[in-house]
């Protein structure tokens, strides 16, 4: 009985300190995949998080938190639930290139 005792407590642990490290993971809004997205996120499912993702696609990487209340179907209210599980690192989506900019040709000298 107390071997089973022990085996319980062990498991008990193990499970507290498996929900403890996952939940302090952060989704990064813009690498993070739809399914990333909607298990990281509190009210968040795949539709929501397939919006995200489109709304970065369109606009461009999310500069905070705030900006993903600029999603259709996401307000303040979840930005506000989500705050300490949502991170928005700079420079992560790949720079748009510059339109109209010229092209050097080098000038043959005489």
């Amino acid at each position: 009985m107390e071997l089973f005792t022990v085996t319980l407590k062990s498991l008990a642990l193990a499970l507290l300190l498996t929900l403890t490290a996952s939940a302090t993971d952060k989704v990064d809004i813009n690498t993070a995949s739809a399914a990333e997205l909607s298990e990281g996120l509190v009210n968040v499912g795949p539709s929501k998080a397939q919006a995200i993702i489109d709304h970065r696609q369109a606009n461009g990487p999310f500069k905070s938190a705030e900006e993903l209340a600029l999603v259709k179907g996401i307000g303040l209210k979840t930005v506000e639930r989500n705050r300490d599980l949502i991170e928005a690192k700079a420079g992560t989506a790949p720079a748009k290139k510059a339109a109209g900019t010229a092209v050097v040709q080098p000038v043959e000298r005489r």
